[in-house]
């Protein structure tokens, strides 16, 4: 467990192994999210890849791609339909 102190102004300093364990550098921003009535520091940049990731979970499956060369097909399949080079 890692501890962090606020300070009057409700400013905290996240400790490195935190840090580093969300891969935060400096300027970054951090997300909290409620789950099951307690509150998640989250690196918003990874939360958003996951969120797309679940939401893309079968696709490949459903669109019969099976390798990368299904994938580079079907874009010139979509590229060729839009008219795009």
């Amino acid at each position: 467990m890692e501890l962090a102190k606020i300070t009057g102004k409700g400013q905290i300093t996240l400790p490195i192994n935190i840090r580093r364990a969300l891969k935060l550098k400096d300027g970054d921003k951090v997300a909290f999210i409620e789950a099951d009535g307690q509150y998640v520091l989250v690196n918003p940049v990874t939360f958003a890849i996951r969120d797309l990731q679940k939401g893309f979970e079968g696709e490949a499956k459903r669109l019969g791609l099976k390798d990368m060369d299904d994938v580079v097909e079907l874009v010139k399949d979509v590229r060729r339909s839009r008219g795009s080079k």
